[in-house]
Formats: C-alpha cells, sequence, structure tokens
C-alpha cells in the first residue's frame, strides 16, 4: 500500500492490487478480440447514450485473456470492483465523448462459480459468485446515496465523494484542521450521487431443497440497469458478491420503555431503576448477510428444459437460430411422427398407467390455446384448466406431481395447506421502510406456467373465492393496508379432488359428488372422472406395472422420447399461434349448436349448464391441438379432436343411468341431474336391456317418456286419460315388428311397466286417478281393485315436453 496527497491536503491510501487489476482490465478492453475485431467496443459506444451506464462481460473471455486477472476478481472482487469501474471508464472515454460526471459499472456473465442459498457462509463474503433462485418478493424502486457531497456547517468546507455504507453516513470529522466539527454536516444533494436501488428476495427452489428443510431466502440488492428486470415468479441467476449489511431495521425501532431485571433475587424492590445506555433506546448495531449483485440473467434461457415455457415475443424463426442441428432435427422429426399424440403422453407419464383421456387433457393444457384481446381491451385467456375427480388410488397426485416437476414453472400445492393469502398474494410491511409491499403467492409464482392444487375439495369456501379471479380473467386484484395493485396470474390450474364418501356415486350427479360450487366449476375446461373399478384385465396390467416400477425395471416403460426432447417440442410448438379457419368456424357452431340442444332435451335444470364458456373450451383445445402439430391454422378435424375429448370428460357425468330394478318407491332416484354421454341408441334395441338388469340411460329413458307422454295428449285421451293396462298394450303393439320371442315380450313389458312406475311416483308426471269426476254428478268411488292394478292415468297438467 502507498499513500498519496489527496486535494484537501490529507493522505490516501492507494490500493496496488487494485491499481494493478484496473490496468490490466483495461488492456483487456482494449485488446480482447473476436473474429479479429475488439469485443466489446461497440458496447462501449453504446455506453455514451444517457440510459445506459452498465458493460456487461463475459467472464470466459476475462479467463481467456488472463488467468491472475480472472483469480483476483473472483477471489477480492468487492475490494477491487471501483477499480473496475474506472477502467470501464477510461476505456468508454477513449472511444467516445461521456458527460464528466456520468459514472460507469461492470457487470459479470457466465461466471463459473455457483452456489445454493444455503452455501452462503462468511468465506464467501466479497468474492464473486453465482445465485440461482425464485424471486418471491419485489420492493419499489428508490434512489440511493452512494456517493454523498457534505458542507460543514461550521467552517463551510466542502467534504467531497463520502462513500456511503449502505446506510446514511456522516463524515467522521472535518477534513478542515482547524474546526473539529463531527457531527454538524449538511448533505449537498446536487453534488451527490444516486444509482436506482431495488431490493429483492429469492427463496430456494424446490430441486435444491434438502428433505425436511424450509426453504431459506436471500435479499438481493440491485443497482443501475439491472432493477425492475425480475418479477414475482421468475427463475433467475444473480451474479455478484456476499455482503454484510447493517440491520437498520434493529436501530430504526424508536427506544422502548426500559422493563425492570427480571434476574434480581426473590424479596428484592422491584424499584430498582435504570441502569445503561441500552435501556434507555439505544440499540446494538446488528448485521445481516445479503447478496450485491451486478448482472441478472434468466436461469437457463434456452428452452431445454429447465427455461420457461412461455417467453414473451419470441417466434419460431428466434427459437431455431438457438437451436443446434441435432436438436431442430429431433424436432422435425417429432412434427412428422404420425402417432405424436400417443407417443407424447407415453412419454410424458411412462409410470401411470391407463388414463389416456386425462393424458391427453394434460398434454394439451401444456400447449393450451392462443391469448387474444379485443378491440374493446377484453382479455381471453387461452390457459386450459383441468380438474381430475376420482377415487383415491387412481393416480390423480402422481398426475400432479409429475406436471409439477417436470414444467419449468410449475407450483406444487395442496388444498388444505394453502390459504386464500397464500395462493393470490399477501401485503406484507418492509422491515426497514415500513412501506406495504406485495409478496407473490402461488398463481403468482405459476405466472406462465401451471399451478397443481391437490385436495381441491378440502379447501375452504372463502379460499376457493379468493381464486375465481385467476382462473377466468387470469388477475388478481389486491386493496389492502392501501395497497391497490391488479397483478397477472396467467397461469393453467390442474387440480386434484376427492369425491364424498371416498367413492364415486354415479347414480349421483357431479356436483353432488364433489365439494365445489357451481362457478368454480364452470371455470374448469375439462373434468375427468376416474373410477375405481373391478377389471380383472385392467387390475392385472396395474399389477404388473407397479411391480415392474418397484423392481426398477425400465425395459417395461415404453418411452419413445425423452422428457427433455418433449419440453422442448412443447415450448418450440407454444410459440405458433394459429388462426380459425372458415370451415373450423362452422363446425365449431354445429358442435356448440348440438351441445346446447341436447342439454335442453334433457327436460330438467341441469347441473352442469353448456354455456359460452363450454364453447371458449373447445376453441381452446382446438388451438391447443393445431399448436401441437406446429400448424398456424385450426383446422375442422382439430375441432372434432377436441369435441371428442370434452364429450368423453365433462359430458360423460352428466346424466348417471337409470336403474328401473330398484324399488322405486323404497330408494327414489333423482331425475334432477347431470347427463351422462351414451350412444343415443333407439329404446326398441333389445340388446341396451336384459332381463337380469333392467338399466337405461338417461336419454333413452327420456325418449320413452316423451313417447308415452306424447300419446296420452293425443287427441280425446288428453281430456279422458287412459287406463295403464292399455298404454302398455299400446306401447307393445308399436315395437311389435322388433319382437320376435315371447321372453322379448315379456321383457318389454316388465321396462315399460316400470318406467311408467317411475313417472308416476318419483317424477310425478303422470297422475293415476283414484276417484271419477263428473261435473255435475256426485263424486263415485271407482272399484279399489281397478284404482290398484289398472289405474286410469292422465299427464299432469303443467308438465312441457321438450324436444
Amino acid at each position: 500500500m502507498d499513500t498519496v496527497e489527496a486535494q484537501d491536503g490529507q493522505s490516501k491510501v492507494l490500493d496496488e492490487v487494485g491499481v494493478r487489476c484496473q490496468k490490466l482490465f483495461q488492456d483487456f478492453l482494449e485488446e480482447f478480440k473476436e473474429d479479429g475485431d475488439v469485443k466489446y467496443l461497440d458496447s462501449a459506444k453504446e455506453l455514451t447514450s444517457i440510459e445506459r451506464c452498465t458493460l456487461e462481460v463475459n467472464f470466459e473471455d476475462v479467463e481467456k485473456y488472463n488467468q491472475n486477472l480472472a483469480t483476483a476478481v473472483i477471489e477480492e472482487y468487492y475490494r477491487i470492483y471501483p477499480y473496475l469501474c474506472r477502467a470501464v471508464k477510461n476505456f468508454v472515454k477513449d472511444h467516445g465523448e461521456v458527460q464528466a460526471n456520468k459514472e460507469f459499472y461492470v457487470g459479470f456473465t457466465d461466471v463459473p462459480t455457483k452456489l445454493n442459498i444455503r452455501e452462503l457462509t462468511t468465506s464467501k463474503i466479497g468474492s464473486l459468485i453465482r445465485i440461482s433462485g425464485q424471486v418471491v418478493r419485489t420492493h419499489p424502486v428508490h434512489p440511493e446515496l452512494v456517493s454523498g457531497t457534505f458542507v460543514c456547517l461550521d467552517c463551510q468546507t466542502v467534504i467531497k465523494d463520502v462513500e456511503q455504507q449502505f446506510k446514511y453516513t456522516q463524515p467522521a470529522v472535518c477534513r478542515n484542521n482547524v474546526c473539529a466539527n463531527r457531527r454538524r454536516f449538511m448533505l449537498d444533494v446536487d453534488k451527490s450521487k444516486f444509482v436506482d436501488f431495488q431490493k429483492v428476495r429469492i427463496q430456494e427452489s424446490q430441486s435444491e431443497l434438502p428433505k425436511g428443510c424450509i426453504p431459506r431466502s436471500v435479499e438481493v440488492v440491485l443497482r443501475g440497469e439491472v432493477v425492475e428486470l425480475v418479477q414475482a415468479g421468475d427463475r433467475y441467476d444473480f451474479t455478484g458478491t456476499p455482503i454484510v449489511i447493517p440491520d437498520v431495521s434493529a436501530i430504526s425501532v424508536p427506544g422502548a420503555k426500559a422493563d425492570p431485571d427480571t434476574r434480581r433475587k426473590p424479596g428484592e424492590s422491584a424499584d430498582e431503576g435504570v441502569r445503561g445506555l441500552k435501556s434507555l433506546g439505544v440499540r446494538d448495531l446488528s448485521y445481516k448477510m445479503s447478496f450485491l449483485a451486478c448482472s441478472v440473467t434468466p436461469t437457463d434461457p434456452r428452452f431445454g428444459g429447465c427455461g420457461e415455457l412461455l417467453m414473451e415475443d419470441v417466434t419460431p424463426e428466434m427459437m431455431r437460430k438457438n437451436m443446434t442441428d441435432a436438436e431442430w432435427s429431433k424436432i422435425y422429426e417429432m412434427n412428422q411422427d404420425k402417432n405424436l399424440y400417443n407417443n407424447l403422453i407415453n412419454s410424458l407419464f411412462p409410470s401411470v398407467h391407463g388414463c389416456d383421456q386425462v393424458k391427453k387433457g394434460i398434454l394439451l393444457m401444456l400447449f393450451g390455446g392462443v391469448p387474444k384481446t379485443t378491440m374493446e381491451g377484453t382479455t381471453l385467456r387461452g390457459d386450459v384448466n383441468c380438474c381430475i375427480v376420482g377415487d383415491p388410488s387412481t393416480a390423480k397426485s402422481q398426475l400432479l406431481k409429475q406436471v409439477a416437476e417436470m414444467s419449468p414453472r410449475a407450483v406444487y400445492t395442496s388444498g388444505k395447506a394453502s390459504s386464500a393469502a397464500g395462493l393470490t398474494a399477501a401485503v406484507v410491511r418492509d422491515e426497514e421502510s415500513a412501506d406495504f409491499v406485495i409478496e407473490a403467492g402461488a398463481l403468482m409464482l405459476a405466472d406462465n406456467g401451471v399451478c397443481c392444487i391437490d385436495e381441491f375439495d378440502k379447501m375452504d369456501p372463502h379460499d376457493q373465492v379468493a381464486i375465481h379471479e385467476a382462473m377466468e380473467q387470469q388477475t388478481i386484484s389486491i386493496a389492502k393496508a392501501g395497497v391497490r395493485a391488479t397483478l397477472n396470474a396467467r397461469t393453467s390450474i390442474l387440480a386434484a379432488a376427492n369425491p364424498i364418501g371416498g367413492h364415486y356415486d354415479r347414480t349421483k350427479s357431479l356436483q353432488q359428488n364433489i365439494m365445489m360450487s357451481a362457478p368454480i366449476m364452470s371455470r374448469f375446461d375439462l373434468f375427468f372422472v376416474l373410477l375405481d373399478e373391478c377389471n380383472e384385465v385392467i387390475d392385472y396390467a396395474i399389477a404388473r406395472k407397479i411391480v415392474a416400477l418397484h423392481n426398477n425395471i425400465e425395459d417395461n416403460v415404453d418411452r419413445v422420447y425423452t422428457q427433455k426432447e418433449v419440453l422442448r417440442y412443447i415450448t418450440f410448438a407454444r410459440q405458433f399461434k394459429p388462426m380459425i379457419s372458415e370451415e373450423a368456424s362452422k363446425t365449431l357452431v354445429e358442435l356448440y349448436k348440438q351441445l346446447r340442444q341436447r342439454d335442453n332435451s334433457t327436460g330438467v335444470k341441469a347441473t352442469w349448464r353448456i354455456t359460452v364458456r363450454q364453447l371458449e373450451s373447445l376453441i381452446r383445445l382446438s388451438e391447443a391441438i393445431a399448436k401441437m402439430e406446429c400448424l398456424d391454422e385450426v383446422l375442422g378435424r382439430h375441432v372434432m379432436e377436441a369435441y371428442n375429448l370434452l364429450n368423453k370428460s365433462i359430458i360423460r357425468v352428466e346424466q348417471p343411468d337409470i336403474h328401473l330394478d330398484d324399488d322405486v318407491e323404497d330408494i327414489p332416484m333423482d331425475t334432477d341431474e347431470t347427463e351422462r354421454d351414451a350412444p343415443a341408441a333407439a329404446v326398441e334395441d333389445p340388446s341396451r336391456t336384459t332381463k337380469k338388469k333392467l338399466t337405461l340411460s338417461f336419454e333413452e329413458y327420456k325418449k320413452l317418456s316423451t313417447l308415452l307422454i306424447t300419446h296420452m295428449r293425443s287427441g280425446a285421451l288428453d281430456d279422458t286419460g287412459i287406463r295403464r293396462s292399455e298404454l302398455v298394450n299400446w306401447y307393445l303393439e308399436q315395437i311389435g315388428h322388433l319382437i320376435e320371442t315371447e321372453e322379448e315380450l315379456l321383457e318389454k313389458k316388465a321396462l315399460v311397466m316400470k318406467v311408467l312406475d317411475r313417472l308416476i311416483y318419483h317424477d310425478s308426471v303422470i297422475i293415476p286417478l283414484t276417484q271419477i269426476r263428473g261435473e255435475d254428478e256426485e263424486r263415485e268411488e271407482a272399484p279399489a281393485d281397478d284404482d290398484e292394478d289398472d289405474p286410469l292415468l292422465v299427464v299432469h297438467p303443467n308438465y312441457v315436453v321438450e324436444l
């Protein structure tokens, strides 16, 4: 160390190591060439503009130029950082005109030393390292005083370049040898130097977390150009150094009242008085570790499996430039695969047997639709929401776990362990500034990703209400503690729920099986029901699969593509924005009209209403299939494929079967149920019913009941009614040409009588008359045996047949 004479007559210490590093780093900027040109010359010329002040340097270039310089930068980064900034300033001055008082900074990228957050120890303080984590909280940008100019109030001496130690730092003593002022200084704001300052809090990623440990977090200090680059939920690499700063929050608290000493002996007086300055409100200065970042880069911005699934303003052509020839040829090969749909789901979920429709729905959810904005500014979401309802041990949680581990921006949470603030966002008070800041919840952390919510039915109702807005408008509105904000939550929701009682009851509607409100159910695009049914073939296949997995037998896993290849293909295909063709538009309108007509033809108010949301779901699924094929246009076959998937998910659980062999009076059946998808077969088909078990689909039941009621209301029968035996005989005559044996005749007769019993005693559509009424005559009782065996039947006057 040498001493030099300063302008004010006082001596300053000269750091020889810093000066030598400054010269070497400036030589590096001047001499390092790539492809024959000085690499950082163009970047230096850009710094002459007012907005730019940071020169980004690839650390690998420094290692190639001088290994000793690279070692010194890593080990003594905080010490020599000001000298590196001076080297950048001199380099820029030599190649352009800059303002005299403008400061320049240097930022390093691709630093080889990468550590986890829990590996930040005191031995790393001051060295150059790189850490990565997920941003969970961002603070507003404030101006920070980095170098102050003070004026002595006693002798008016100007004291320049007083470095601030992460808090407001005045000069220790006036530089005038005659003046001994140590406290009375005034800050000259015009001549002091300020810089943009922002604090963000990052947290360990789930993959880096050891078993049974709570995620640790650290505050990152951002300055200059790197502020406002990260948002809550982003995963970024921060290059810089761990620093120790004063814990201002501990000394900013006003002095508390002195507490009496609790360690006094029994019997002593409590009126002991106050001892020591600490009791008068003076706080001990404590310290905490933070991270001072010089550069911020996305964690693996390429799409090989750790990057974001959706990157804004990225076109397929731009992604093609970032890919190697082998990666591009693999994507082209996958795109030409005729069986791509099934190969993708088998590669994504190789350890789950069956559930092909659920896997297809989850795959289309990963591709997503096309978000749109109307001319009025209304946003139409493109993300697909799926809900899996099923019996225990049907691999619901396994599907969610695999999606959470596979998707780069995925958050896995459980319903009972999640609150409304934990899912959306929480407003917390900053420890130092006492300002209220927003801390991101699960939906914000999963922005442009997938939020997997397990045990969705166990959530409290008021917590379910909190995600209403996020599921449809994809925003989170907050008005708490003076903070009013609308935050983005552009995420797909994959939920899993158990039915009431642990077993799905087919005889009940979907809403009666799960604890969900109608608004939440309408916001899901796909509803899958997984039933744990006894089937010898399926049970054998599942048992073989589970035993093979426990034996670590990989031969049993039929995986065509690796997970990395599938994710790369999904990320590439998501960049396409397919438009709906004229053919697809007509198909969409026709299919929606069919769904609405089938919904209204039930004659009852169904729990699951076919609304415009189901039409939008059909559009999103069609766009996802077109994306999967990397097409710019949605075709008619894409719409039909999406309709089949929607038909097998939502509509399949709409109508349960009608069990006619149950005792109608003892076990009443509920007709106000949701539909169930079944082929619209003719009622007269003898293969639809058996003698052992009289079961009809809901559509067949409605078709038969409508036929009987229409005949009862025809002509004179509408006023006088018809005997039950006459109605049965009329129906048998209508289907006489289909009956070949006496056994079939008895079977059809039993069927129509069961349907009449249900219409009479359960639906109350048909009224049996036990008394014959005349207008001017006295009422006469009909014979008891006639009323019981063959009553006179009339249709309820308020019943309307919906065709």
